[in-house]
């Protein structure tokens, strides 16, 4: 019998004892590295691109020869006006990129023996730089096009003629909000975050391109998708799949993020959906990369993404 990738050796190219053996030197050299991989970790100044840099032997801060800039290894990056150790960051992605389901942000600080408000923010951060791809991306080609509902809840009642059909309007949550994935076959994963699905149709127009191939349910929503692409419908009331026709690949994505709702996270506010729905992509998309290659992903793109505007300033008030 084969054995699944993530029971694999392969898998397994982390670990997190090593990382919290570091010394801080060795943290920050690997920031460097990963950072300015172009220069082989040579500091380069954000400010205006000059080579010709002072480096303080006091600080681990860098002065620029030609602007006069000083910076750090984390200036101008998701991570800047840090007050964390660099360690700790390293180890934070870590264990984040661990969680196959997600990791929620009490578990995490408690992990790092920090504020609940720290570890939020920083895992926050982190979903930010890694859906900063999905903002710009196309799909194209055999496409998977499906909706569901995520946030909130509603109780059922205790008597069965007293509950509620949750598919009608009237009956959900207010905070429900419907994630509408875009799923190319063999492919990248592009979701966004709507009140309802017939609201996300000019989206897919702009997102998957002409010439591609839609499969979807029998949803009404989708009726409008026939006039641009070559359309497949599949009745999932008969048959999960009828002549190719499916969406098998968009429900294995809504499977992992209803397992992060439900079993890491238990309640994901409609405010922070597309958020959860990125990371769940980003995991769907790399779940064949082992950790330690995710690790560096996360890694990279946090140092390159610039300083966020959501997470930057005061705590998130209007929670």
């Amino acid at each position: 019998m084969t054995q699944h990738f993530l029971l694999s050796a392969k898998a397994r190219t982390l670990s997190l004892a090593k990382v919290f053996r570091l010394s801080d030197d060795q943290a920050f050299e690997i920031f460097k590295e990963i950072r300015w991989s172009d220069t082989e970790g040579e500091p380069v100044c954000p400010r205006c691109g000059c080579f010709a840099v002072y480096t303080y032997k006091a600080r681990r801060i860098f002065k620029c020869q030609g602007c006069g800039a000083q910076f750090s290894v984390t200036t101008d990056t998701i991570f800047a006006s840090r007050k964390m150790a660099i360690r700790d960051i390293l180890a934070a992605i870590a264990i984040f990129a661990n969680g196959a389901k997600g990791y929620s942000a009490l578990q995490l600080s408690r992990d790092l023996d920090c504020q609940y408000k720290t570890a939020f923010v920083l895992a926050h951060k982190l979903r930010e730089a890694l859906g900063a791809e999905n903002r710009t991306r196309t799909v194209r080609g055999e496409v998977e096009i499906d909706g569901a509902y995520f946030g909130g809840y509603v109780k059922p009642e205790n008597r069965k003629e007293d509950r509620k059909d949750l598919r009608l309007k009237a009956n959900r949550s207010g905070k429900r909000r419907c994630v509408v994935v875009m799923r190319e076959r063999g492919g990248k994963t592009l979701p966004f975050v709507f009140q309802a699905e017939a609201d996300s149709l000019p989206t897919i127009r702009e997102r998957v391109e002409p010439g591609s191939t839609i499969y979807a349910d029998e949803a009404s929503a989708w009726d409008g998708l026939h006039a641009r692409y070559e359309a497949h419908r599949v009745n999932h009331s008969v048959a999960f799949m009828d002549d190719g026709a499916c969406t098998n690949q968009a429900e294995s994505f809504f499977s992992r993020l209803r397992r992060a709702e439900i079993g890491t996270h238990h309640h994901i506010s409609g405010q922070y959906l597309s958020a959860y729905a990125n990371e769940m992509a980003w995991r769907e998309d790399s779940r064949r990369e082992s950790n330690g290659s995710q690790f560096l992903l996360i890694v990279a793109a946090s140092l390159a993404h610039p300083v966020s505007r959501q997470w930057k300033g005061y705590w998130q008030r209007a929670n």
